[in-house]
């Protein structure tokens, strides 16, 4: 009971403490403007993939999807379901493919994004190089998402998630390339990976082989009930990279610390280093990230290696606004933004108008190698 009533006590407080947030951050607009970072620039609109979208499900219509009866309990679950606009009904009485069912119809209103992958998520593997349901926070199956991806060719691409302490992992990344994957994606700090494991030597050749980038969380990861951070470390991404493996290290980095250094700074002295390293800026517009997107717009090792992604569902949610950028853009710009009904084109005119290149919206086509 006591842990119910601290779940509803935050669920109250938080749209306040955000609404006084946003007060404040106007009161201090009026001293500390300074606009956008970059001056914004026109894109080739309609010429745009997000290569970071996330589906889920609960195992409905035979899907094969899981959630962790944590996670389901957990005060985020309603959230999410909020921000992939379904209901735990229409999942129970419709399986779970109405969710990507919602998504391409937005995806279709679209007037800025033409594509966005569709990223599987394994789950945890036990010692004998199977699945392991009781330590997995959430299990999206290749072979469900590679079917959906199917029911909607002209707007999906599959993004595969192995985890490479399968025993089958090579095989697995053969059949997920058959089926059309264009990369593969990995939240190691809950699916307990650890990146810089010198016995996925092989794992990282066959990717190479297979030129399927490697889609990396890196930093804290704080959307789960449990994770280890430290393999969220992006220095731990220095063996795929030692061996060719093009990997985008989402979010660059952007929460969290380790070795006493935070994770932001431990990624920036590896992009000289090696020019197969990319980032995407998805949640960098999130309250939680404040400032962010404005260090990196600014950092010039990062030029040229920004990519587009929206993080979707957590761009839909009220973790992301126009208002809470009253230092970069004006009353009429934060309105503007927070008018446009569509998800997709919303993120993407918040990005812009902040001074995101334009170049970084439409890069992901070449990385992922695309039409």
């Amino acid at each position: 009971m006591k842990n119910h009533s601290w779940r509803k006590r935050l669920l109250i407080g938080f749209p306040l403490t955000l609404t006084l947030l946003i007060a404040v951050l106007l009161l201090l607009r009026e001293v500390f403007f300074t606009g956008a970072v970059v001056p914004p620039a026109p894109i080739n609109r309609g010429k745009i993939i997000d290569m970071h979208t996330h589906i889920a499900g609960i195992g409905a219509g035979g899907s094969g999807c899981y959630i962790s009866p944590s996670l389901q309990e957990n005060f985020r679950f309603k959230q999410y379901l909020a921000g992939f606009g379904v209901t735990l009904q229409e999942l129970e009485q419709h399986g779970d493919s109405i969710a990507v069912d919602k998504i391409a119809a937005r995806l279709r209103d679209s007037q800025a994004v033409q594509g966005v992958v569709l990223l599987a998520m394994d789950g945890a593997v036990d010692t004998q190089g199977e699945l392991d349901l009781p330590r997995t926070e959430i299990y999206i199956p290749n072979e469900y998402v590679a079917a959906q991806v199917k029911r909607y060719p002209d707007l999906f691409y599959f993004g595969a998630s192995i985890n490479p302490y399968r025993k089958d992992a090579l095989t697995q990344l053969e059949q997920a390339k058959q089926q059309g994957a264009v990369l593969v994606k990995w939240i190691p700090n809950i699916q307990h990976i650890d990146p810089a494991d010198p016995t996925l030597t092989a794992f990282y050749q066959k990717m190479c082989e297979l030129n399927l980038p490697l889609l990396s969380h890196t930093g804290q990861e704080r959307s789960f009930s449990t994770a280890n951070d430290a393999y969220g470390d992006p220095k731990r991404l220095e063996l795929p990279l030692s061996l060719g493996v093009t990997v985008i290290a989402a979010h660059i980095a952007t929460t969290g610390g380790n070795h006493g250094e935070d994770n932001y700074q431990r990624i920036l002295p590896l992009l000289p280093q090696y020019p197969n390293l990319y980032v995407d800026i998805s949640s960098l517009t999130q309250v939680n990230k404040l400032g962010f997107l404005d260090k990196a717009l600014r950092e010039p090792r990062l030029q040229g290696r920004l990519l587009y992604g929206s993080d979707f569902p957590l761009s839909n949610m009220i973790l992301t606004s126009a208002w809470y950028f009253p230092l970069n853009l004006t009353k009429e710009e934060m309105r503007r933004i927070n008018n446009i009904p569509n998800h997709w084109d919303r993120d993407v005119a918040l990005k812009q108008t902040l001074g995101v290149p334009p170049e970084t919206f439409t890069r992901n086509a070449a990385v992922l190698g695309v039409q």
